[in-house]
């Protein structure tokens, strides 16, 4: 299935432009799916998959629907432990969401596209209409991060010791924990790797949309970092809301001037590989299904973008025996670079962007003896160190 994720700054029309994409692809003879947090135009606003026109269908994303239904889920589970404390149950109609519900229902809704439900639905592409820039970013790395939280707060070998658990609860007095807690935990770690996939497929670029002009320039030579950071590939920059060229109006000509400027940096900040779109600026907001097609026509996906790099990044000899691994990030800058090793895993940071790197196995063999980021590469230094060396008897 061929998946585009769509994003931008704020306020730049991000919502508009993936309609648009999925429109485009169901012109074209393919079965779509557009999923959003934010209302379309002429969209029908139901959180199942609701036809839109042809070969087109539409699901939004409820969070605080999502957020209550998971929260009586989690209490019906734990019910034995509440029951034991006293506590008295919450109702759904009482259940305001939290910060931070709004990402797990993305994370639901692509598990729900990445799942069975696919093979049912038909649907040859998926338009995700991603929040802002900054924050979808953050949404794309969330996957790998709880899974790794799992790993790490309850790790599967601690499962074969469930056999003492009834020995262990009548020694402490206190329940110990549930086979529940455990299954609970399989069941979001299958579904987060899920999405992961789904994420890291091949077939999965991001496009990027934002309004030609200094504020958009700079929030997409910051996301640039993001994505190498984690393997995302563009498959278009969308240049929303562009105006025409020629204006006998001068304020309207100025406007113009400087968004061709603008245009025709992008054009070398983003080549090769990466294609510059235009949509018109229509002189109202888009919304009818009409408007949308006045757009489509530049916004169709484009299947020969090759999709997730994977892992970005590669090994050099340095010499001397010193091992170079080399990460590219277009747009770093050294001040905001921060590394740290811990263990088998190296804790980079590059401006708002983070990520923590496992280690291969000859890496973990050596000492980190520098780093420096040249011609937007980030080179890191290992030098083999005996001590960690494998002794033999």
């Amino acid at each position: 299935m061929r998946t585009v994720l769509v994003t931008g700054p704020g306020g730049a029309g991000r919502t508009t432009v993936a309609a648009a994409t999925a429109l485009a692809s169901a012109r074209s003879g393919r079965r779509t799916l557009l999923i959003s947090a934010d209302a379309v135009p002429a969209f029908p606003a139901g959180t199942a998959p609701t036809e839109v026109t042809e070969r087109l269908a539409c699901a939004r994303i409820d969070s605080a629907a999502h957020f209550r239904d998971e929260l009586l889920d989690l209490q019906d589970r734990a019910s034995g432990v509440l029951d034991l404390l006293g506590a008295n149950r919450l109702d759904g109609e009482e259940l305001t969401e939290l910060p931070g519900s709004a990402q797990l229902a993305f994370l639901h809704a692509l598990r729900r596209a990445a799942g069975g439900d696919r093979a049912e639905d038909g649907h040859e592409v998926l338009v995700v209409d991603l929040p802002p820039l900054t924050e979808a970013l953050a949404l794309l790395a969330l996957p790998g991060q709880l899974r790794r939280y799992l790993r790490r707060l309850l790790p599967r070998e601690r499962q074969a010791a469930r056999a003492l658990r009834p020995v262990l609860a009548q020694l402490a007095g206190v329940p110990m924990p549930a086979q529940w807690l455990y299954e609970s935990a399989a069941r979001k770690d299958a579904e987060l790797a899920a999405v992961e996939a789904l994420i890291e497929d091949g077939a999965t670029t991001v496009r990027l949309v934002a309004e030609p002009g200094r504020a958009g320039g700079e929030a997409l030579s910051t996301a640039r970092t993001g994505l190498a950071l984690h393997g995302l590939r563009v498959d278009s920059v969308v240049a929303s809301r562009v105006l025409p060229r020629h204006s006998a109006d001068p304020w309207f000509a100025d406007l113009a001037a400087r968004q061709e400027k603008c245009l025709d940096h992008w054009h070398q900040e983003w080549a090769p590989g990466t294609s510059v779109r235009e949509t018109a600026h229509l002189g109202r907001e888009p919304r009818t299904l009409e408007d949308l097609d006045l757009l489509a026509e530049t916004c169709a996906p484009d299947d020969r973008a090759p999709g997730h790099a994977g892992d970005p990044w590669w090994t050099e000899d340095a010499g001397d025996g010193v091992i170079a691994w080399c990460l590219p990030l277009p747009g770093a800058v050294k001040e905001d670079l921060k590394l740290v090793r811990r263990g088998d895993e190296l804790l980079l940071t590059a401006g708002p962007f983070h990520r923590i790197l496992r280690l291969e196995s000859a890496l973990r063999r050596c000492t980190v003896s520098g780093a420096a980021l040249t011609d937007g590469v980030l080179r890191v230094r290992f030098t083999p160190d005996p001590g960690l060396w494998p002794r033999t008897q």
